[in-house]
């Protein structure tokens, strides 16, 4: 229950010094003693009233808890998409890692977007990138077949007219229309007005 209320609110999970003595343990710790000063049968058995080596406080548990948690979020996304189609929206920043958007609309007519993949992947070149794509959609049965939309930035290994992300799945399917990303358009204006005004 805590890791699901952190990971929906965003927070941090862990601290600097998670010792038993810490004052500021990390967000996980603190909150299950605090669930544990309000209800003695939880205090009986969380941190050290734990039996034995079962706390399930360790950074491995709970990144384990937190990809359950992800991938049970992910599935509901997919079953919310059901046989419908949809589009992606799709950023990586140069530390080799693509965050994957779903754009979609939902069975009450509702235009929705999703985050639903922060992939890494071994370089930036369009057809690594396009494996990773498929791989994260054919994980959760998203067939390609579906895809009508693509959204990216202008960099050429992702809208490249012959060899972009965007040219690769228009090979595959050719209804996937591409639209460059605004925000980033909106981004590259401001850049280019911020260089050409006077500093105050």
């Amino acid at each position: 229950m805590v890791i699901k209320q952190l990971a929906l609110q965003g927070s941090s999970f862990r601290g600097h010094d998670e010792s038993d003595d810490s004052l500021n343990p990390g967000n996980v710790l603190a909150w299950i003693g605090f669930a544990a000063k309000l209800n003695d049968q939880i205090n009986s058995v969380v941190l050290r009233n734990a039996p034995g080596n079962a706390k399930y406080t360790s950074p491995s548990i709970q990144k384990e808890i937190l990809g359950i948690t992800t991938n049970r979020v992910r599935c509901k996304i997919r079953e919310e998409i059901g046989d419908s189609c949809f589009s992606i929206l799709v950023d990586e920043a140069g530390m080799e890692q693509m965050s994957i958007i779903l754009r979609y609309v939902s069975s009450s007519g509702i235009v929705t977007e999703r985050f639903f993949a922060l992939k890494s992947v071994a370089d930036t070149s369009a057809e690594t990138l396009k494996q990773a794509i498929c791989d994260v959609l054919s994980r959760y049965d998203l067939q390609i077949e579906k895809l009508r939309g693509q959204g990216y930035d202008g960099a050429s290994n992702m809208s490249g007219q012959f060899n972009g992300v965007k040219a690769l799945f228009l090979r595959d399917c050719p209804y996937a229309y591409f639209v460059h990303c605004f925000a980033h358009r909106l981004q590259l204006a401001l850049i280019t007005s911020a260089k050409v005004c006077d500093p105050i």
